[in-house]
This record gives C-alpha cells, structure tokens and sequence, in this order.
C-alpha cells in the first residue's frame, strides 16, 4: 500500500467521479449515484434526490481539475477546499474500519463530504511529492484519469475497456506490418 487505506478509498472514489463524466455520463440518476456511493463505501448522510445528484455532478469538473494539478496548483485547491468547507480533521473508527481521519461531521451534505476526503488524501500524495500517481489514460481518444497505486508505476489507461482496446490495435497494427503489401497473408510462404 502506498497511501494510507482512507487515502487511498478516497482518490479512487474521486477519479471513478471524475471519470464518470468521461465517454458516456455513468452518473445520470440517483441508482448510479447509489452504486457509486456504495461501491466506495461512503458513509454518513443520503439524500437520495435529484439535488444530491447535481451536486455530485457539479463536482466532477472540480475534482478533476484538482486531480490534474501540478503540486503548487493541487496545494492551493486543496486549502481553498479545506478551509470552505470548515473541515476539522478527526480521527474516527467505525463499521470494520480502523481508526482514518474525517475532517466534516457524517451528517454533511454527501458532496461536501466528497470534497473535504479527496482534499485531505490530496495533502498526502502532495506532501509526499506523489502527483506522478494521477495522469492521463494514454488512449489518445479518452480524457479520463488514471490513479496508479502499482508498485512500479505500470498503470497507463484509466480502465479495461481503454487498455484492451489499444491492445487490440497494437496487435492489428503489428499484423498488419507482417504482411507483404500485395494484400496476401504470408501463411505457407
């Protein structure tokens, strides 16, 4: 683990947020933000209603735009972040998680609760100059986020379907530079 589990819970859910706005919109009704809330296992206050989900929303720019600084950048969003929403970090235990740091109370509003945990797991990939862990997927036709939490760094494509899909032309391209230019395999030959 690179990153504390709070950290890391946190980045992951932030890029799934701010990825959901990539390609097709994945976050459309309430039931998408219920799996995605779930998924990410947040706790604490739920709406579930069409102003909790346009705040999400509304969020996903935000949060991407934090996630794509450079560190000086990334500093400064994440204290503007911190100090609007009044955060005061607390150690807390609960469900089967050990003790990780809030810094608003469960009852906050879910999109404030959104933006104070990605700005605290924010401080720890700035403090530990970390920025390298966010980038952009390499699919030359996707915007979304890549959080790479490998040992070494291998994460190049925010998901399966970019990976598999440039694999898929790299292999073509490969095939494709096999066979002689008349059109005919080189099967047999």
């Amino acid at each position: 683990m690179i990153f504390g589990h709070d950290t890391e819970s946190a980045l992951q859910a932030a890029v799934a947020l701010a990825n959901s706005a990539v390609g097709s919109d994945t976050l459309t009704t309430v039931r998408e933000l219920d799996a995605w809330y779930t998924e990410h296992r947040y706790t604490g206050r739920r709406d579930r209603d069409a102003a909790e989900l346009a705040s999400l929303r509304a969020l996903r720019p935000v949060l991407r735009d934090l996630l794509t600084a450079d560190r000086e950048g990334a500093a400064g969003l994440v204290n503007t972040m911190l100090a609007e929403a009044h955060a005061l970090p607390q150690l807390v235990r609960h469900d089967d998680q050990d003790w990780h740091l809030h810094a608003v109370s469960s009852d906050a509003p879910l999109a404030t609760r959104v933006v104070v945990e990605t700005a605290m797991a924010m401080t720890d990939v700035v403090r530990v100059d970390e920025l390298s862990r966010l980038s952009l997927c390499a699919d030359q036709g996707c915007r979304g986020i890549v959080l790479d939490l490998t040992r070494n760094r291998s994460r190049r494509y925010c998901s399966t379907a970019c990976a598999n899909r440039n694999a898929v032309a790299a292999y073509r391209a490969r095939l494709g530079a096999r066979r002689p230019s008349d059109g005919r395999s080189n099967r047999g030959a």
